[in-house]
């Protein structure tokens, strides 16, 4: 049975001016449900992780001033958030949820989150909507555990990937692939193990033809045991933070393709929605229940 992490402090209500973002972890699991593509037994509930987990990727000093909400100004400014103890508990949650649903996914070959995708924290500092890294943390728990030994991270966001690459640069056991908008947030970039910077209006055919190609030759190279995959859908033309050119169709084959390709080698894959920011929140749901029809329609 597909597993799908989801935990109401999911849609927790921001202030007037960012309550928008939030919408989404509301209404995609009611749609997945009313449409029949999931049962009530396709969701559940993380909780707080120990915090043994999250320090393997943060730093003490970092996570002790969020959980205290005592970060100073300038770096709670760039997290773009108001702080508070609400927030910061719906990330860890998240975390959590991204940890579970790993495990899930080596039991049944993929597990989703419906939050998630936060790759924009750092070991020491959050940025852009992100305070906690939950791939990072949940590919650090598979590794202390044992339960995996070499990773791949594919981060489709249009976004590239910052603080996952700073928090596996130099690390052979995690390999990094971030392919996203060149003229997108952040504008100076990491250093991921690969980067695929695309140019603005990137279209669907030009898009495919180029993960088609890098996607399969990466896992032949690497030999990953586990993928995190993070599908935001930030990358339609009518996103607006994302400078991509995709349709909603195309958005679907990309993820259509990344789930076969790692269905047909056994490799275990766990799926962050990321971002996803066009004017219509129908049409942020709709491209991110897509990926969960997919998973639903391919593995079960």
């Amino acid at each position: 049975m597909l597993k799908i992490a989801y935990h109401p402090i999911y849609k927790h209500p921001l202030p007037e001016g960012h309550r928008f973002p939030m919408l989404k972890y509301e209404l995609l699991p009611k749609q997945l449900l009313h449409e029949g593509t999931c049962v009530e037994d396709n969701f559940f509930e993380p909780s707080i992780p120990n915090d043994q987990h999250i320090l393997r990727v943060h730093t003490k000093d970092y996570y002790q001033e969020l959980k205290t909400l005592t970060l100073d100004k300038r770096a709670a400014r760039k997290i773009g958030f108001p702080l508070s103890n609400v927030l910061v508990e719906r990330e860890i949650i998240i975390a959590d949820g991204t940890i579970k649903a790993s495990e899930f996914a080596l039991r049944h070959g993929i597990a989703m989150n419906i939050a998630g995708g936060t790759h924009h924290a750092y070991t020491n500092r959050g940025e852009a909507f992100c305070l906690l890294n939950d791939q990072a943390i949940g590919a650090r728990y598979l590794q202390h555990k044992k339960l995996a030994d070499k990773i791949l991270i594919v981060d489709l966001d249009v976004h590239q990937g910052n603080g996952t690459a700073e928090i596996f640069q130099n690390d052979p056991s995690v390999f990094t692939f971030s392919m996203h908008g060149k003229a997108n947030y952040p504008f100076k970039k990491e250093t991921s193990d690969l980067d695929i910077a695309l140019e603005t209006n990137t279209e669907d055919e030009e898009y495919l033809d180029i993960l088609q190609k890098t996607l399969p030759r990466l896992i032949k190279e690497t030999q990953p045991d586990f993928v995190y995959y993070l599908c935001g859908v930030d990358i339609i033309a009518s996103d607006k933070l994302g400078k991509l050119a995709l349709t909603i169709d195309g958005c679907k084959a990309r993820d259509e393709f990344v789930l076969n390709t790692c269905k047909s080698k056994n490799i275990p894959i766990m799926c962050s929605m990321g971002g996803g920011y066009s004017p219509e929140i129908k049409t942020i749901v709709e491209a991110h229940a897509n990926t969960f029809r997919l998973a639903q329609n391919l593995f079960f």
